[in-house]
């Protein structure tokens, strides 16, 4: 669900504005089935690094198409600034999805619909509302002959939601030249509102992300026909060695930047929040929604 501040009425004629523009953006883009399965399933990005390559040359731009795989693409655009020699800022979306059921939604994940004033559809929070609100705002600015004043590096890559490993690692390892001289980057989740009370709002900011740490699990047993009883299966082993991993109750590391941010969210929630103690758990749920950004370790 992503939600919709501006709707055109078919046929309306108006001057160019992001805030109506993105909606139909927006929609074109969830409408582009991009679901990334993490393997070779899917149908892959190259229709919607299409359509954005598109919308970018519309506003004079010239986007580079990558694809290291059948399909698997991504592109990199350079919007030059009013002073080309301040240094570039990077702002980067990607265009894969992870998989939907249509079974579980009412509506259609890739219908784009609109209902309660929102935008509905896989992606539009995670992360084609983005994507659609930087082309809008590049489209805008363009058409109004308003550069930035610092160039901008656009990238819109492919496989985010599996590893990123055909998308921006592959953009990284072969074409470093695109980025290596941008000093800043703004991405998915980078900051978000959230509203305490009616008079008081705040704006939590990102200043690191999670990572991913592949792990490869080996078994031994005793060979057999899947229909004999055995009591050495290795298969089993498996099962139970992850059932163990999910179970576990991983150790808590309070970083500076965690303790700070539990000190100013305590003092804007009334609540007594306790940084370093070694039982978390109370201290997470006196959070109330916050501790779903904050409880993943």
């Amino acid at each position: 669900m992503g939600r919709m501040d501006a709707q055109v009425e078919p046929g309306q004629q108006q001057e160019h504005r992001p805030d109506a523009e993105v909606v139909e953006l927006a929609r074109d883009l969830i409408r582009i089935d991009t679901s990334n399965y993490g393997d070779d399933r899917g149908p892959g990005e190259r229709v919607a690094a299409e359509y954005v390559a598109d919308k970018l040359a519309e506003a004079g731009l010239e986007p580079q198409v990558f694809e290291p795989e059948p399909r698997r693409t991504s592109l990199v655009a350079r919007w030059e600034g009013a002073d080309p020699s301040a240094p570039p800022l990077l702002v980067h979306g990607h265009l894969d999805v992870v998989p939907a059921q249509a079974a579980d939604w009412k509506t259609d994940p890739f219908g784009g619909e609109i209902a309660d004033g929102c935008v509905w559809g896989r992606g539009a929070v995670d992360m084609k509302d983005f994507d659609a609100m930087v082309l809008s705002v590049v489209r805008a600015r363009a058409a109004a002959g308003l550069p930035p004043r610092r160039p901008v590096v656009l990238a819109f890559t492919a496989d985010e939601e599996a590893g990123s490993r055909k998308g921006a690692h592959w953009l990284v390892d072969h074409h470093p030249e695109l980025l290596a001289d941008c000093t800043e980057a703004i991405g998915e989740v980078g900051g978000f509102s959230l509203t305490v009370r009616d008079d008081l709002r705040l704006y939590p900011v990102q200043t690191a992300e999670k990572g991913m740490a592949w792990m490869r699990l080996r078994a031994r047993g005793r060979a057999g026909h899947g229909s004999m009883r055995n009591d050495d299966n290795a298969v089993t082993e498996l099962a139970e060695a992850v059932s163990r991993i999910g179970r576990h109750s991983w150790p808590i590391r309070l970083t500076p930047t965690v303790e700070r941010f539990l000190g100013e969210v305590s003092e804007a929630l009334g609540v007594d929040l306790v940084p370093g103690s070694d039982d978390f758990e109370p201290t997470l749920a006196r959070l109330g929604t916050v501790a779903r950004m904050i409880g993943p370790r």
